[in-house]
């Protein structure tokens, strides 16, 4: 059985999409979820679907081993960061090389980087007027954003949407792809 291990910081709305997705496979699991914000949404997702949920702070994950060492006791195969702002430590890519994924709420290598994420991406593709927006699904390693490209999915922007209207859209298309783009490397790896 194949273990994804999955790092949240917010709602989890990815993450419990994730984990619906392969309740039931015969070949994928989830295995946990690792969460760096005591509060955050993701927990009560988790003890509602009955996954086992682990909060780490700053100095464990970035200064020590000890995520690192939760992975591996977990056998995963597949760090998948749903909704996890930390660049992930160097010591970690090391021990999982393209075997840690991230999802973007752009069209990379645009409105990529630090500091990018959510409200802040959508706001950015409307300022600049873009003509389409969408996902993308990439390797992690030492920058933010600028992992090799697994898969992207496009979508239209009107000059009728606004951030919300964008973000809506994004999250349709993360629903969508990102536990397909997980099964397909997982199964045909």
């Amino acid at each position: 059985m194949k273990q994804i291990v999955i790092l949240a910081s917010g709602s989890g709305s990815n993450a419990e999409n994730i984990i619906t997705h392969f309740q039931n496979h015969p070949e994928i699991q989830v295995a946990a979820v690792l969460t760096n914000k005591k509060e955050a949404k993701v927990l009560e997702r988790c003890d509602r679907l009955q996954v086992p949920a682990f909060y780490f702070n700053r100095t464990s994950f970035r200064d020590s081993d000890s995520v690192v060492k939760l992975l591996q006791g977990l056998s995963t195969d597949l760090v998948v960061l749903a909704g996890f702002l930390w660049k992930i430590p160097e010591n970690m890519i090391a021990v999982y090389p393209n075997q840690i994924i991230n999802i973007h709420p752009a069209l990379l290598p645009k409105y990529g980087g630090k500091g990018m994420y959510g409200e802040r991406v959508h706001e950015a593709v409307k300022e600049n007027q873009e003509t389409e927006t969408g996902i993308t699904i990439h390797y992690v390693n030492e920058q933010y954003d600028e992992g090799a490209i697994i898969f992207q999915a496009k979508t239209q922007v009107t000059p009728n949407d606004d951030a919300n209207s964008i973000a809506e859209k994004v999250h349709q298309l993360e629903y969508e792809h990102f536990p397909q783009v997980i099964e397909k490397l997982l199964c045909n790896g």
